[in-house]
C-alpha cells in the first residue's frame, strides 16, 4: 500500500515538472516587463529568505519539543519517530513553497507576454503555473 503513495507521489512530481517546464519556456516578453519581472522576483525572493529563517528557527525549536515530550515520558521510539516525522515535512513544506514561488513569479512575465496576443493563452500559462505549486504540495504531504 505504501508503495502506491511514492508512485503517485513521483507520478505527480513528474507531472508538476512536465508544468514547470511548459509554463518556463514561453516567451518572456519585452525589456520592460523584465525589468519589472526581476524587481518582483528580487523581493519574492527577499520575502522568502527571511521568512525562512524564522521558520527554521521555529521548527527547530518545536522538533525539540516534539522529542522531549516523548523523551519525558520514556517513550523514546516515538520521539525520535514523531521529531522525525515533523521535520520531514517541514522540509517539505519548505520545499513546496520555494518551488511553487519560483514557478509563479517566472509565470507572472509568461503570463503577461502571453496576454499580448491571446487572453486564452494568458489563461493557460496562468492556470499552469499555479497548478504547479498545487500539484507540489499535494505529491510532497
Amino acid at each position: 500500500m505504501l508503495l502506491y503513495v511514492f508512485i503517485i507521489s513521483l507520478v505527480a512530481l513528474l507531472f508538476a515538472a512536465y508544468l514547470a517546464w511548459d509554463v518556463l519556456k514561453r516567451d518572456t516578453g519585452t525589456p520592460a516587463m523584465q525589468n519589472i519581472a526581476n524587481a518582483i522576483r528580487e523581493g519574492a525572493n527577499a520575502f522568502l529568505k527571511r521568512q525562512y529563517k524564522t521558520i527554521a528557527i521555529l521548527a527547530v525549536v518545536v522538533a525539540v519539543l516534539i522529542f522531549g515530550v516523548y523523551a519525558f515520558l520514556g517513550k523514546w521510539d516515538y520521539a525520535i519517530k514523531t521529531a522525525f516525522a515533523f521535520v520531514v515535512g517541514a522540509v517539505c513544506s519548505a520545499l513546496s513553497g520555494l518551488i511553487g514561488m519560483y514557478i509563479s513569479v517566472r509565470a507572472n512575465i509568461r503570463t503577461a507576454s502571453a496576454a499580448r496576443t491571446s487572453t486564452a493563452e494568458a489563461l493557460k500559462v496562468a492556470i499552469r503555473g499555479g497548478a504547479v505549486s498545487g500539484v507540489i504540495v499535494v505529491a510532497l504531504s
